[in-house]
């Protein structure tokens, strides 16, 4: 039992390691240009710096690219009426292709966070910290994207993201990572189950 973890754990990482730096490399040219446009478009760092909940409940900084203006609510977007009003011109299309969440790759080849996990929670989204708690996924390494994510992503209830959540953890394995990373890059394409 003890042996299939370990195996699962040195598998997770070096698949981690391996397409984060095949993406890297593949996504450079977008790397490169979107901080240009970015700074061209809106005032501000081209880098948001967002105060997470990783594994074990211990805080994190997770990087993004900006996507909002730097005078935008520090809450959910779901949590915010009409957050298309804080949007910059090129923060839409951003989000729309997941483009903002490029500079994550570096914080998954750092060992922080995974290619396939529950998505970190915000420092304030205390119910979502307080329902993964309980239900142990908190142990978990938070990931780009997750099972939740391609079952419903900004559409569904923090209790229905936990449910997934708490299917990930009872049934996570190397396959089930390939499954999701397929199916996310699939929904991203479609722009899928994106709502902001």
């Amino acid at each position: 039992m003890l042996d299939n973890k370990l195996t699962y754990l040195i598998s997770k990482r070096i698949l981690d390691i391996l397409l984060s730096i095949i993406l890297i490399i593949l996504l450079s040219p977008l790397l490169i240009f979107i901080p240009f446009f970015i700074k061209a478009t809106s005032s501000g760092p081209i880098i948001h710096w967002s105060k997470r909940v990783g594994e074990n409940n211990k805080f994190f900084f997770m990087p993004k690219f900006r996507s909002m203006y730097v005078f935008s609510p520090n809450v959910a977007t779901h949590l915010i009426s009409n957050p298309d009003q804080y949007l910059t011109k090129i923060g839409s299309f951003l989000r729309k292709y997941s483009l903002d969440e490029l500079p994550q790759l570096f914080t998954v080849l750092s060992g922080t966070m995974s290619i396939v996990g529950p998505r970190p929670a915000l420092y304030n989204q205390f119910d979502l910290i307080d329902l993964r708690t309980k239900e142990r996924i908190n142990k978990l390494k938070t990931g780009i994207t997750g099972w939740a994510q391609i079952h419903g992503r900004d559409n569904i209830s923090i209790y229905l993201k936990v449910k997934h959540d708490k299917y990930y953890l009872e049934n996570k394995s190397i396959f089930l990572d390939l499954l999701i990373i397929f199916r996310s890059i699939s929904k991203v394409i479609k722009k899928e189950s994106i709502s902001h």
